[in-house]
């Protein structure tokens, strides 16, 4: 055989084998990870948070139709990812000594891939002795009056999370006794919002008898003539020494003394309900005796307070903040409410900050989702 076609030949092969090994580098080197990691986890945290605020906001619903909230807990997301590729290479060579060889008579080449995800997610329900204390158990100050301090509205958090203060009650949506909350209540969380606004008011935590901790309440020693007016008034409100500048925040409807300030807290399903409360539910279903009726407002001063608007709807609204389906009707809180949606992310904050006891690992409900 002529050795200048032999030549063409082994030339022909080695541009296939270059171009084989050339395509299998580069599919093998290339990494999906860094890529779909950036996206994921931004896009499971915004899945895990929509969802429970969503659960949040059924419970509340249901509370107002005396329905037992049921929380699921998203324990686990296991998401694999797997890469497949396959390359392909071949060519054929003429040996023909009058055939002109060109690199498109004799070169095929062929690749395919697929690539496949398959998240897992593991959901337990919050159930067991533990969580249930958690729920119903009233607040503790620390956690309470640790908020005041983050910066969070001293109106907001204690028209929300106190039942009363030195006796003087909050409103009562539930229970056997509902009640409208008593105007000096309404006017001690006024006046603690305005000091605090000033800050003319602060809070201190110290340890106490059996590593309890101690909330302590305290006036700036440098204030205004608004500001002396305002704490006057608190004083008289509450029963408190005139002369003191610092009083011990207790657990209990009265106090031992006047430097004491009495407090009861709410639990967890107290607030919730009392939000219940709140809700508009359709005219027909308190008519029919499906939903609990509604409760007069006291005063205007819960207009910007403590009040989370939850509207219903035959339709989902446009405007919707959140929205959830219940009954046939949509619930929904405006995204133009910004007094409801901050008292909502207090809500939730709440939530986060109460013991409710460790999540145990039984029962679990575990669905691929192909």
């Amino acid at each position: 055989m002529d050795r200048r076609y032999l030549m063409k030949e082994a030339a022909a092969r080695r541009y296939v084998a270059v171009n084989l090994i050339l395509a299998l580098f580069v599919s093998g080197c290339s990494s999906m990870g860094p890529t779909i990691l950036a996206r994921d986890r931004f896009d499971y945290s915004s899945a895990v948070s929509d969802s429970w605020k969503r659960q949040t906001l059924l419970n509340i619903v249901k509370l107002r139709y005396l329905d037992v909230p049921i929380f699921l807990d998203v324990a686990q997301i296991v998401s694999g990812y797997q890469l497949q590729t396959t390359v392909s290479g071949g060519g054929t060579a003429s040996l023909e000594p009058s055939s002109v060889p060109t690199i498109g008579s004799f070169l095929s080449f062929g690749a395919q891939g697929s690539f496949t995800d398959r998240p897992t997610i593991t959901y337990v329900p919050l159930t067991g002795d533990q969580y249930v204390r958690g729920l119903v158990t009233p607040l503790r100050l620390e956690q309470v009056f640790s908020a005041l301090v983050a910066g969070w509205p001293a109106e907001t958090i204690l028209f929300t999370a106190v039942s009363t203060v030195k006796g003087l009650g909050n409103q009562r949506l539930a229970g056997v006794a509902p009640r409208v909350a008593d105007p000096r209540f309404l006017r001690v969380v006024q006046l603690m919002g305005t000091l605090q606004a000033s800050s003319a008011v602060g809070f201190r935590f110290a340890e106490g008898k059996q590593s309890a901790t101690r909330t302590i309440l305290f006036f700036r020693a440098d204030l205004g003539e608004r500001e002396r007016q305002e704490i006057d008034e608190l004083r008289k409100l509450l029963g408190l020494d005139p002369q003191a500048t610092e009083f011990e925040i207790v657990v209990g409807p009265t106090a031992a003394s006047d430097r004491e300030i009495a407090v009861q807290t709410r639990s967890l399903m107290q607030i919730l309900t009392e939000v219940g409360g709140q809700v508009s539910v359709p005219a027909s279903h308190i008519a029919e005796g499906r939903a609990t009726p509604e409760l007069a407002d006291p005063a205007p001063v819960t207009e910007t307070v403590g009040r989370l608007r939850i509207h219903s709807s035959a339709e989902r609204s446009p405007y919707a903040f959140l929205s959830v389906s219940y009954r046939d009707y949509w619930f929904w809180i405006d995204d133009r409410d910004l007094t409801s949606k901050r008292n909502f992310a207090l809500l939730m904050l709440l939530f986060a900050l109460a013991d409710t006891g460790e999540k145990k690992g039984l029962p679990l409900l575990t669905i691929p989702t192909n």
